[in-house]
C-alpha cells in the first residue's frame, strides 16, 4: 500500500512526539506517538540530522537515504498510520552500507506494530 508521506511542521507536534515512545538502534532513534489532529490516510514522518554530524551535504545525504528507505517501506509493508514518527539520525548512519541501515530500520518498524 502506497501512502503519501508528509512531514511534521508544527513545533508543538515535535515536542509532543518527543514525549512519546522511542526505539533506538546504532543508526538512529525513532520516536512515535498518536496525535489527535492527524490525517490517518497519510504517513506523518520527519527526519532530523543534527549539525554535529557534519556539513549540509552530509546531513542531506542522510535525509535522502532515510526518505528513500521509508518510501520503499511504505510499498513493502503496512506501517501503522495512526502514529506520527520522528527519526533522529546518529553519526554512524553516514558511513554504513545502505542495506544494513534499511534492514535495521525495517526491523524496528516491525516492532512498532
Amino acid at each position: 500500500m502506497k501512502s503519501k508521506i508528509t512531514s511534521l511542521s508544527k513545533n508543538e507536534d515535535f515536542k509532543a512526539i518527543l514525549g512519546g515512545k522511542k526505539i533506538s538502534n546504532k543508526y538512529l532513534t525513532i520516536f512515535f506517538k498518536k496525535l489527535s489532529d492527524k490525517d490517518y490516510k497519510k504517513l506523518n514522518i520527519s527526519f532530523v540530522t543534527k549539525k554535529k554530524i557534519g556539513n549540509a551535504v552530509k546531513r542531506n545525504k542522510i535525509r535522502r537515504r532515510l526518505r528513500n528507505i521509508m518510501n520503499d517501506a511504505t510499498k513493502r509493508m503496512r506501517l501503522n498510520l495512526k502514529y506520527c514518527y520522528l527519526l533522529i539520525a546518529k553519526i554512524t548512519v553516514l558511513n554504513e552500507p545502505y542495506e544494513n541501515i534499511k534492514q535495521t530500520l525495517l526491523n524496528d518498524f516491525e516492532k512498532i506494530k
